[in-house]
């Protein structure tokens, strides 16, 4: 028996909409309180499901950017806030790196490589608060 992929892709298609719908709400509700633990709980949760559902499909580089945003919010959670402005903008640009890939699923059936800047940004270690003061406030 042949497995349907046609209806596998649509079913992770439906889901991973969803699961970037969540993750969007939730950074927005992170813009007004950088230290909301369900706002980061939510996104590490869905990123870890676009991860998981990605990769039993064989979506390897959508797998590898919702590994890569999961593992951020992880040290987040560990930080217990989004340590600055950037840092939720880098959030922000993995969201819409994973938007577009899925377009590109729903558009082809296949997706396309991932962006070689946006891996790198979402692999750097987390900065925590403090640093990011420290370094605001030394000279220049």
């Amino acid at each position: 028996m042949a497995l349907d992929m046609a209806k596998y892709r649509n079913l992770f298609l439906e889901e991973a909409t969803e699961h970037l719908g969540e993750i969007s709400v939730a950074l927005l509700e992170l813009e007004k309180d950088r230290a909301s633990v369900e706002s980061i709980d939510l996104i590490f949760r869905m990123a870890h499901s676009i991860k998981s559902m990605a990769a039993s499909l064989g979506f390897d580089s959508v797998t590898e950017v919702a590994h890569h945003l999961e593992d951020r919010m992880q040290e987040i959670r560990a930080a217990g806030s989004v340590s600055s402005p950037e840092e939720l903008s880098l959030l922000f640009r993995g969201l819409e790196g994973l938007e577009a890939m899925v377009a590109v699923v729903r558009e082809s059936g296949e997706p396309p490589q991932a962006h070689p800047d946006l891996v790198e940004a979402l692999s750097r270690p987390v900065r925590s608060s403090a640093a990011a003061k420290k370094k605001a406030l030394s000279p220049r």
